[in-house]
Formats: C-alpha cells, sequence, structure tokens
C-alpha cells in the first residue's frame, strides 16, 4: 500500500510567538521519520498538526494511501497515535479500553485480536485488570496497543518509551521495525537511540527554525 505524508510550508505561532515556520518534508512509505529538539521547540505541535488534531497557522499536510490523496478527516483513520495526552479509562480494563476505542473508530471489535495485542505489548494475562491499577509502564504499553488496533498506515510516536523498562524498549523497537515495513513512523523524541533510527530527522530550536537531515542521525 502506497503511503506517503508530505508538509507543505508549516507554520504554528500562538499570537507573536513562533513555534516553527515553513516547515517542508516529504515522507515517504517505509521509513521513519524523527522530529528532536529542546523543550518547547514544537515537536509535540507538530504531531498534533500531523494528525489532524490542531491547525496550523499556515501551511497544510496532504496524506496520500494506497495512491489516494485524503481528506483531513478520511487521514485520521489511517493514523494511529501514541502520546503522554492519550487518556485512558483507569475504571475499565484493559480489554474494556480496547473495546471503547475500536466502537470510537467504527471497527468491529474482536476479544481474540485483543488479546494478541496485550500479549504482543507484554500485557499477557492483564487483560482484565482496571487500568487504575496499572504502573505508567503498563499503561505505555497499552496506548501502543490501541493504537495499533485497527492496523494504522501512519503511526505518530510522542516520547515513544516513556516510562517503559527495558523490555519494553525492545518492544518499542519490534513495533517501529514492523511499521516501517507497511507504512510509515513519525516520532518525537531526545532519546539519542530513538533519533537514530530516522531515515530522515529534523531538529527544532528556538525561536522557530528546523534543520532536515537525510539518513539516520548518529
Amino acid at each position: 500500500m502506497q503511503t506517503k505524508v508530505v508538509l507543505k510550508k508549516l507554520t504554528k505561532a500562538y499570537g507573536r510567538r513562533r513555534l516553527f515556520a515553513d516547515i517542508s518534508v516529504t515522507i515517504p512509505g517505509r521509513s521513519v521519520f524523527v522530529l528532536h529538539g529542546p523543550n518547547g521547540a514544537g515537536k509535540t505541535t507538530l504531531l498534533r498538526i500531523i494528525c489532524g488534531l490542531v491547525p496550523a497557522t499556515s501551511g497544510e499536510v496532504e496524506i496520500t494511501v494506497d495512491g489516494k490523496l485524503l481528506a483531513r478527516e478520511e487521514s485520521r483513520e489511517h493514523i494511529g497515535l501514541v502520546s503522554p495526552e492519550l487518556e485512558l479509562y483507569g475504571e475499565l480494563s484493559a480489554v474494556e479500553n480496547l473495546e471503547f476505542f475500536a466502537g470510537v473508530r467504527g471497527l468491529p471489535f474482536s476479544p481474540a485480536k485483543a488479546r494478541d495485542l496485550l500479549t504482543f505489548v507484554g500485557l499477557a494475562g492483564r487483560g482484565r485488570d482496571l487500568v487504575g491499577t496499572y504502573s505508567s509502564g503498563m499503561k505505555q504499553r497499552l496506548k501502543y496497543a490501541y493504537a495499533l488496533l485497527h492496523e494504522p498506515q501512519i503511526l505518530v510516536l510522542d516520547e515513544p518509551t516513556s516510562n517503559l523498562d527495558e523490555t519494553g524498549v525492545a518492544v518499542v523497537a519490534e513495533i517501529i521495525r514492523r511499521q516501517k515495513d507497511r507504512g510509515i513512523v513519525i516520532m518525537a523524541t531526545n532519546e539519542p537511540g530513538e533519533v537514530s533510527y530516522g531515515d530522515q530527522t529534523l531538529a527544532l530550536g528556538q525561536p522557530g527554525t528546523g534543520h532536515l537531515v537525510q539518513g539516520p542521525a548518529h
């Protein structure tokens, strides 16, 4: 499935404060695009613009899947997001959270698929436990199960290994490898080991310029 994300002269400002300006990047299928830079440089905001969660001040995002240029509302069906801002429901179990999110997306829910995803992210046997009893690392793993539930062509990761132990970090590495084989990974991180995943990297800095690097960063 042919997938491509094109950022065209993206600018984001809040009043007189400009986070970044005129960012233009083409992200092809089967690649990893990494944003990095200091806190407050706009990494999370740029990810949210790509996901269609907030508007850019100017510029546009074009997402193509299977050779078709998608409308913004269509593109969300093809994006999976892992973010510190994603809220899970502590009063529900992990399986119930996945069932709820499947319903929100209009997807049929498969308990077997949910169990398989939970096993893959390292939550085997914990699917019926209330998420309110989970550690922060377990919640991060559940966010991956949610993001992968609809088999997205584009996986967007904000602080991908936040709160994860060594085993969890290895799971994320495998998720990135698999996703790159079938689509696109877009991630924001300042961890050197994660920046090195990038086929392209973009360094955001104050007061809002970016420097694009082709090829893995080391």
